[in-house]
């Protein structure tokens, strides 16, 4: 009998995600949450709501001073989020 080659757990855990395609999703969801994390419990408390659709971040504030803000930040934002996730999940952010 031919023993197989070891692999590591967690790169068997990916492949399963990805073959169920469930992969996206969860990193969708891990972007989300690292949205506090990555601007700071001042900025997630003037978050209302996060949403991705078509690899945009939709962010709705309550603080239209802020929303101006962090529109200049955007781009260090997306890179910011993406790194956290370690994909590359969203493309633009869209404050509303």
């Amino acid at each position: 009998m031919e023993r197989r080659k070891e692999e590591d757990i967690g790169q068997v855990i990916m492949r399963f995600l990805r073959q169920s395609q469930l992969e996206s999703p969860l990193n969708e969801y891990r972007l989300m949450q690292a949205w506090s994390e990555i601007v700071g419990s001042n900025v997630y408390r003037q978050t209302r709501q996060l949403s991705i659709h078509n690899q945009t971040l939709h962010v709705s504030m309550t603080s239209a001073a802020l929303r101006t803000e962090l529109l200049m930040h955007r781009a260090e934002l997306v890179h910011q989020l993406n790194q956290k996730v370690g994909a590359q999940v969203i493309t633009n952010i869209s404050f509303s």
